[in-house]
């Protein structure tokens, strides 16, 4: 794949997705967000790899926000369409059906904050901050913030960090279970890696299934997200790959997952 303002790159069965615009901070244009779209597509439709990273390009950024100038002649429709632009991408990303792990290495900020949200799995270098900044610009986040910040570390907290506008650093997005791990930045692409070969390791159907069980049963009420969960399993037990997993386990040998 080429893009302008993106670079893909493969580890083995990981995928690593790079913003690369430095000098604005990575920040996100209507072509970045078309871009990731379409990364995010192939990925999916290539089946080539098990895990997906996004990162940033350098280490000040991961993604520094949207790009602020393509705000300036937006109307009351327009707003609403970009916004829904923005969500689309981020739609994209959570529903992959790999996992995604945001590789956090700078600011994560506004549209930047939202795409990592949207991640599966956030890994944060000790000088990263995450914020949704918006409402200093009269405007609200639309890329998903306002409904997954609240998801992940509840109402009440989501609101004072949309309504500060108060940046969020590694430690303590840490502690709020908004990040899963935070390292050292020259340690940031190893960890990050060492996460997404584990993942690897596991049935790739089983994957998928798990991740559709918790991310849409989340939306749902426990008896109902437990009955997803048991269809989950039961196409599960019917896979060529938990036959292997199986006979793998009794036969104490590593399993040879095909994906089937």
């Amino acid at each position: 794949m080429e893009f302008n303002n993106l670079n893909y790159e493969k580890e083995g069965k990981v995928g690593i997705l790079t913003v690369n615009r430095p000098k604005v901070l990575n920040a996100l244009n209507k072509e970045t967000v078309k871009e990731i779209k379409e990364a995010a597509r192939h990925v999916k439709e290539a089946g080539e790899v098990n895990v997906l990273v996004i990162t940033g390009e350098g280490d000040k950024a991961f993604v520094a926000g949207a790009d602020i100038s393509e705000f300036v002649d937006l109307g009351l429709k327009d707003g609403f369409d970009f916004s829904r632009n923005f969500q689309e991408m981020t739609n994209v990303v959570e529903n992959l059906g790999i996992p995604v792990i945001a590789m956090v290495n700078g600011l994560a900020l506004g549209g930047g904050c939202e795409l990592a949200l949207a991640c599966t799995f956030r890994i944060l270098s000790e000088t990263a901050r995450l914020g949704l900044p918006e409402l200093g610009l009269g405007v609200v986040p639309g890329a998903g913030g306002t409904q997954r910040l609240s998801r992940i570390i509840g109402k009440s907290r989501a609101l004072w960090y949309i309504l500060t506008g108060d940046f969020i650093g590694a430690q303590e997005a840490f502690e709020m279970g908004l990040a899963n791990l935070v390292v050292a930045q020259d340690k940031l692409r190893e960890k990050t890696l060492e996460l997404a070969q584990k993942i690897c390791t596991k049935g790739p159907l089983a994957v998928r299934l798990a991740l559709h069980a918790v991310n849409f049963g989340m939306e749902a009420d426990l008896q109902t997200g437990l009955v997803l969960e048991a269809a989950m399993t039961n196409v599960a037990t019917g896979t060529k790959d938990a036959k292997e997993g199986i006979a793998s386990f009794l036969e104490k040998r590593k399993p040879e997952f095909k994906g089937e």
